[in-house]
C-alpha cells in the first residue's frame, strides 16, 4: 500500500487544513477568523466538514482512509448515528461507510457543560474498485468533526483540478445539513450536483449571525457564485432587533462586495418555520419532548414585542426583500429569493419539520431541486 500525504490539493470544500498531533483537521473558517470568536458552538460546527471531500484520480482497487471522528453525546437524548462517508466513483455513489469510535464530546443540554473523552482512530476500507483510471471522491460526514490521519492505496493517486464554477454558500444549520442522512444528501450538495458546480459550503449550524469575520472570509475567498441564506439564527438567538438587523445586513453585503463587486449574489430569506413565523425568539428546547426522549424546539418570545423591534421570520423576510430591492437599483448582480419558494405552507403540511426547526432527508432533496431551478435554471441569477 502507498501512503499519500493528505495535502490541500487533494481536498475540496475546506478553507484550511490544520496539522494536529493526530492528523490534519479540515476547517471551514481560516485561522485568523477563528481567533475572533470564543464560542463552543461555532468552534464545533466550522470544524464539521459539510461539503468537504477528498478528490483524486487513481487506478487503485483498494483505498484505506484512516480518520479520527469526534462524536457528540447529548445527555438524555437518543444516541446520534455515526457520521456517513459517501464514496463516489466518476460522480456516482459507490459505497457508504461509517466510522465507529473516535473521540466523544458529552454535552449536557440543560447546562451546556461538555466533557471530552479521547478514543482511537478508525480505518475505512474501500475495496472492489475498478482497476481503470477513475476519479474518486470521499465526502466526509457533514455533521461530525473528522481529522484525516492517513490515505493508503494500492496504486498511486493524483490531484484532480477543480472543474466548473465555484458556488460559495453561507447559511445556518439547514444549509449545514441538519437532519440530512449523508453528506451528499444535504440540499447544497444536491443542488451543486444538479447544477454541475463546485460547492464551498459555509453553512454553520446555529451560527449564522451576520458576523463580520464571516463576511471578510467570503470577501477573500475566490468564488464565481455566492448565496447567503440569512435570518433564522438571528431569531433563534433573539440576537438583534430590527434597528440593528438592517445595518448589519448592509454591512455584511458591503464587505462581500469589497472583494466580489460583480459576482452574482443571491440573498435567500428563511424557509417556512411555523414556530417562528409570527413569534420571536429565543428558541428553546421543548422540555416535555426531551423528557420523552425526543429533540424538539419551541419559540419562547412574545409577539407583543414585535412593534418594539423584536424579529420574526415574517419581519426578516420583508426587510431582506426591501434591502435587496433598494441595493439592486445600483447592483444588478444582487438578487433575492423568498425562502418559502423552497419550502412553504403546502410543503410543511406534507413534510413537517422533524423537530419543528429542521427538514428531513427527502425535504433536503425538495429544497435542492427548487433552489437549483430558481438559481441555476430558467434564467435564474446563476444561469451560465
Amino acid at each position: 500500500m502507498i501512503t499519500t500525504p493528505i495535502t490541500f490539493d487533494l481536498v475540496r470544500g475546506a478553507l484550511e487544513l490544520e496539522p494536529t498531533d493526530r492528523g490534519v483537521l479540515p476547517h471551514r473558517l481560516p485561522a485568523w477568523a477563528r481567533t475572533q470568536y470564543d464560542d463552543a458552538q461555532m468552534t464545533m460546527v466550522e470544524s464539521q466538514p459539510s461539503g468537504v471531500r477528498l478528490v483524486f484520480s487513481t487506478r487503485a482497487t483498494v483505498i484505506e482512509l484512516e480518520t479520527l471522528p469526534t462524536k457528540r453525546d447529548y445527555t438524555g437524548a437518543p444516541p446520534r448515528p455515526d457520521g456517513v462517508y459517501d464514496v463516489l466513483v466518476d460522480g456516482e455513489l459507490f459505497i457508504q461507510l461509517t466510522a465507529a469510535g473516535g473521540d466523544v464530546i458529552a454535552i449536557d443540554l440543560m447546562t451546556g457543560a461538555t466533557e471530552t473523552r479521547q478514543g482511537e482512530t478508525q480505518t475505512l476500507s474501500i475495496t472492489g474498485l475498478p482497476a481503470a483510471a477513475k476519479t474518486v471522491e470521499i465526502w466526509l460526514p457533514h455533521d461530525e468533526t473528522t481529522q484525516l490521519v492517513a490515505l493508503r492505496t494500492d496504486a498511486a493517486v493524483e490531484p484532480v483540478p477543480p472543474s466548473g464554477r465555484v458556488w460559495l454558500h453561507h447559511g445556518s444549520s439547514i444549509s449545514h445539513g441538519s437532519n440530512a442522512t449523508h453528506p451528499t444528501g444535504t440540499w447544497p450538495a444536491l443542488a451543486s450536483a444538479r447544477a454541475g458546480v463546485e460547492l464551498l459550503n459555509l453553512g454553520y449550524g446555529g451560527s449564522a449571525y451576520l458576523q463580520p469575520f464571516i463576511a471578510r472570509t467570503i470577501r477573500d475567498t475566490p468564488a464565481d457564485l455566492i448565496s447567503l441564506k440569512l435570518g433564522i439564527n438571528i431569531v433563534n438567538s433573539d440576537g438583534l432587533r430590527l434597528r440593528s438587523f438592517t445595518p448589519a445586513v448592509h454591512g455584511f453585503l458591503d464587505t462581500i462586495r469589497d472583494g466580489h463587486p460583480d459576482t452574482p449574489l443571491l440573498v435567500v430569506s428563511p424557509i417556512l418555520c411555523p414556530i417562528h413565523e409570527e413569534t420571536p425568539g429565543p428558541t428553546s428546547w421543548d422540555l416535555s419532548a426531551l423528557a420523552a426522549g425526543e429533540l424538539r424546539f419551541v419559540a419562547t418570545g412574545d409577539p407583543a414585542e414585535i412593534p418594539a423591534g423584536k424579529l420574526t421570520l415574517s419581519v426578516i423576510r420583508a426587510e431582506l426583500a426591501r434591502i435587496v430591492a433598494r441595493r439592486a437599483a445600483s447592483d444588478p448582480n444582487l438578487h433575492y429569493l423568498d425562502g418559502r419558494e423552497l419550502y412553504g405552507e403546502t410543503d410543511n403540511a406534507a413534510h413537517p419539520l422533524l423537530d419543528d426547526l429542521h427538514p428531513d432527508g427527502p425535504t433536503h432533496q425538495l429544497i435542492a431541486d427548487r433552489f437549483a431551478h430558481h438559481a441555476f435554471e430558467s434564467k435564474g441569477p446563476f444561469t451560465s
